[in-house]
């Protein structure tokens, strides 16, 4: 080998003239046989968002059509019991025979789960159905099993990966339900939902619930940390083909690809759609016969604009349907956030509202003009999910030109960067001690607000959304900053008077000199 290299070098140093062509020529081989050997080692069936799309597209050219009557009666006319005993066999799951760090569990049809759903399978040498079979689930004390059809289909499924220690697949994504998912970061149990569409949400013609109803599972290698996955969208009004690339962990970030082509015009079409509960909390006026002191999923939409402005706007369960519209440009991200991890103002040691995720959406690129509208609808149980947020973009997809967006889904506890300055950490309320007023009592803590003196001059800015001529509608009482000795926050009392009996946008933060401190507080006070 040595004399080989000898003779190599002592050629290389006669040819000195000719090296720069040898060295091109070699290149283009070099690039010539990486071409040759991806082309031998790419899957025979290559597939991707485009494939989807192709379908989206050429689904969109027909008219809708209603999947349901595939399902048998007796099996939608059964117990929720007796739904919850049907138990995936957690030894033929997918890939586990495989070693692959992630396996997936399939839900089965029956009780809400009218339509059955596709599921393919991507691997390197193509793409195959995955079909259904009764053998898969354990019917426990059912004796209905042997009436399944051996073609009935699957509800769902959920994506299992390590996330909690290297020894046991964890439940970490479930996509189960029109177009539902829910997800958890590393140390969150399941809460709130995303979808991936609203339409009509809150119109008076009713809303549309869109389905995935074809996913294509991308077979992961030993290595992998994330799960691609891919899913066909339909509904009366539009279909669409998204990716979801699957990244568990402390946070698990869920990037999300979206195309949309309309059917039919529609009345509003709401993108990153989130869902969640919100029963009674700190700042719920209503009397509930409930010895827990608070009871949510999430307490706050949170939101940030794109000229560096944070909005935090606690939850409710109003009396009427409330639809709030926060019109933004280019929004850099929006979330329904279970703020408060304290399990004492919760005392539900069974469902643990301490431990739900909050869901925050971030943009990928800019997505123009359009609002972010949070719903939120009354409820009397806690049963319901009654609270939805989403981004109405000013111009939505239409027959002729459809709609492309990206954005991630991040599943996360606590969390410490949104926003990156003080935050809002409790709103109370009450008629105060002026006739005819209310009092609002917000604390706040976090960022600069750490370090300021005991005796820093910290002021509350209180204003009336909607311009001058809004700041007539409620008169100032009373208005004080004082710091908790106990906790080091700071809270911001103030007394109004609202001047007519419509509802008033409330805004505050806090400010020390010209240096803004926190979030904007936003509410909406019913007199």
């Amino acid at each position: 080998m040595r004399d080989a290299s000898s003779r190599a070098l002592r050629a290389a140093s006669t040819r000195a003239p000719s090296r720069a062509r040898d060295l091109a020529s070699s290149r283009a081989r070099a690039v010539a046989w990486a071409c040759l050997v991806w082309l031998v080692a790419a899957p025979a069936s290559a597939f991707g968002l485009e494939d989807v799309a192709l379908r989206a597209s050429k689904l969109a050219t027909h008219s809708y059509e209603d999947p349901r009557g595939s399902v048998p009666r007796w099996l939608l006319d059964i117990r929720y019991d007796e739904w919850r005993d049907i138990r995936f066999r957690t030894d033929r799951s997918l890939w586990r025979d495989k070693g692959l760090p992630f396996s997936v569990q399939f839900f089965h049809l029956g009780l809400f789960y009218d339509r059955a759903v596709r599921i393919n399978i991507v691997t390197q040498k193509g793409v195959e159905h995955f079909p259904f079979t009764p053998d898969l689930f354990d019917y426990g004390k059912n004796e209905f099993g042997s009436r399944i059809p051996q073609d009935l289909g699957y509800a769902g499924f959920r994506l299992h990966y390590p996330i909690k220690t290297k020894t046991y697949q964890d439940e970490v994504i479930v996509f189960l339900g029109a177009s539902y998912l829910r997800a958890v970061g590393r140390d969150e149990g399941f809460g709130l939902s995303a979808r991936g569409l609203a339409i009509d949400t809150a119109l008076p013609s009713g809303e549309e619930f869109p389905w995935f109803r074809e996913f294509w599972l991308v077979e992961p290698d030993k290595r992998a940390t994330s799960l691609t996955l891919y899913a066909l969208l339909d509904s009366p009004s539009a279909t669409g083909a998204y990716q979801f690339v699957v990244t568990p962990g402390v946070e698990t970030r869920v990037d999300v690809t979206l195309r949309v082509f309309a059917r039919e015009t529609m009345g509003k079409l709401g993108i990153a759609p989130l869902t969640s509960m919100f029963f009674h909390g700190e700042n719920t006026l209503s009397h509930f016969d409930d010895y827990r002191p608070e009871v949510h999923d999430s307490d706050g939409l949170l939101l940030a604009a794109d000229n560096g402005e944070w909005i935090w706007r606690p939850l409710d369960n109003p009396t009427a349907l409330s639809v709030a519209s926060f019109a933004m440009t280019n929004p850099r991200g929006f979330g329904l956030i279970q703020r408060d991890r304290n399990l004492d103002h919760y005392q539900d040691l069974e469902a643990r509202p301490d431990l739900r995720p909050s869901a925050w959406v971030e943009p990928k690129g800019d997505w123009g003009d359009g609002r972010v509208e949070l719903v939120e609808i009354p409820t009397r149980t806690d049963t319901n999910d009654n609270t939805v947020t989403y981004w109405v973009p000013a111009q939505g997809p239409t027959p002729t030109a459809p709609l492309s967006l990206a954005y991630s889904l991040y599943w996360f506890g606590q969390d410490t960067k949104r926003p990156p300055g003080g935050r809002v950490i409790g709103t109370r309320r009450d008629s105060g001690t002026f006739e005819g007023g209310r009092r609002l009592v917000v604390d706040f803590e976090g960022g600069a607000l750490r370090t300021l003196r005991d005796d820093a001059i910290v002021q509350g800015v209180v204003t009336v959304a909607g311009g001058p001529e809004a700041q007539g509608r409620a008169e100032m009482l009373e208005q004080q900053i004082v710091r908790n000795p106990v906790t080091g926050s700071w809270r911001l009392v103030f007394q109004i008077r609202p001047q007519d009996d419509d509802p008033i946008e409330l805004r505050a933060f806090l400010r020390h000199g010209d240096n803004v401190l926190t979030e904007t507080w936003s509410y909406l006070l019913v007199p």
